[in-house]
């Protein structure tokens, strides 16, 4: 057995308690098992030769989670998604090792992809095969025809499969495709059930699957084993949709009402923001770009009462569309901006509660005793800077079960 013993911290643990200034976390084996004040910690037996990592006063959080994820588009650094058409499908899955890595280096140890990454690239990274955060994938995502997921040019090019959609215009139509989805073992199925701004076809205030194509979805999803629906949905009239339905998790959710709001919290769903995406113009088309001003500007106005009202908030960012991979945490600092969380609440939402939205809460999303020791070492205290966790180079230290895979701090271990 390998033990490390991390100390000379502040622990923020992530189920919201106080942070402990002077703590120690014990690793045995890829799992924690103790974390707390190092005046209250376990005797450990010298002869098993631990690994003793002083942090020189720093922060310890859980690994960070982002909930909305594609790791199959390219950021806006890397170009319009449109040029992936431009190279063969094996040179897209290679274009995923940098975006993994990039991922996992900013302190991200769990993503869920939404859209574009299937089942095999979730087992590459569970075997070791390449290096990533651990992945939760949905595979492709439905919609109908005309909705988001169509990207058919008015050209005639079909770039639908490309992007990762599927299109179905039934219920019985829907539920087959979600029973292709889960003969895949995919964790999550991503529906539209409202236009987007990336879309060229539709408006984010139109509605996609009505509540009856959502609602079987989700009776698929549960009947094969209790898999989540996550719902792309913008406009009121698609939030509707999403909500009465039964999704799991509402992904954006900008024009919600009050109404709905507490229609949420009683069905104990989440939302999921994607702030990150609404700070800069969408770029990837001229009719986005047209969009992104109305529905960004409705965004930032309408967390704050989400958050106010006790929904759930999980963070996702939508990384590989708007945001850069790699940007993923600066979604922490506008939830606080925006949202009117504080910076303890925003770390919460960052760790404890998108486990509970990936529903891997019982190993992973807090420091404590029992969980995977997936831990991030942050520069100074982010409680009084929160903006400290979006700036990669202040990430000194992030731990994958256990194991160091970034270690900007140079510490010994």
């Amino acid at each position: 057995m390998t033990t490390t013993i991390l100390h000379n911290a502040q622990l923020i643990d992530g189920t919201g308690g106080d942070p402990v200034a002077d703590a120690v976390v014990v690793i045995d084996d890829g799992k924690i098992t103790w974390a707390g004040a190092a005046a209250d910690a376990p005797a450990i037996d010298d002869s098993k030769d631990p690994v003793k990592v002083d942090l020189g006063g720093n922060t310890i959080t859980p690994g960070f989670f982002d909930v909305h994820v594609h790791l199959s588009l390219p950021g806006p650094s890397g170009g319009s998604p449109m040029q992936e058409g431009m190279v063969a499908p094996s040179f897209r899955y290679f274009e995923l090792i940098g975006r993994l890595k990039t991922t996992l280096a900013a302190g991200v140890t769990t993503v869920r992809d939404l859209m574009g990454v299937d089942a095999g690239v979730r087992t590459a990274v569970e075997y070791g095969i390449i290096e990533g955060p651990r992945l939760l994938v949905a595979d492709r995502m439905l919609s109908q025809t005309g909705g988001h997921a169509d990207w058919h040019l008015k050209s005639g090019i079909d770039g639908t499969t490309l992007v990762g959609g599927d299109l179905v215009d039934s219920v019985d139509e829907a539920r087959k495709a979600a029973r292709v989805l889960l003969r895949e073992h995919v964790d999550v199925i991503k529906i539209a059930s409202s236009g987007g701004v990336t879309s060229m076809s539709d408006e984010p205030g139109w509605l996609g699957f009505r509540t009856d194509m959502v609602a079987a979805v989700v009776e698929e999803g549960k009947a094969y084993g209790g898999v989540p629906v996550a719902a792309h949905a913008i406009g009121y009239e698609g939030i509707r949709a999403a909500v009465e339905g039964g999704v799991h998790s509402v992904e954006h959710g900008y024009e919600l009402d009050d109404e709905l709001r507490q229609q949420m919290v009683k069905n104990g769903q989440f939302l999921v923001p994607t702030l990150l995406e609404t700070i800069h113009p969408d770029t990837a088309t001229p009719q986005a770009a047209a969009k992104s001003a109305k529905w960004h500007a409705m965004a930032h106005e309408s967390i704050a009462k989400s958050v106010a009202a006790g929904i759930k908030i999980a963070v996702g960012t939508d990384a590989g569309l708007v945001p850069d991979h790699g940007a993923n945490l600066g979604e922490l600092p506008l939830l606080v901006q925006y949202g009117g969380m504080t910076p303890m609440q925003a770390i919460v939402a960052g760790t404890k509660t998108s486990a509970e939205c990936c529903g891997v809460d019982d190993i992973l999303g807090t420091v404590e005793a029992g969980k995977i020791a997936d831990i991030v070492v942050v520069a100074g205290d982010p409680l009084k800077d929160i903006s400290t966790v979006a700036d990669n180079d202040k990430i000194l230290l992030v731990m994958k079960q256990g194991r160091a895979a970034v270690n900007r701090g140079a510490f010994s271990i």
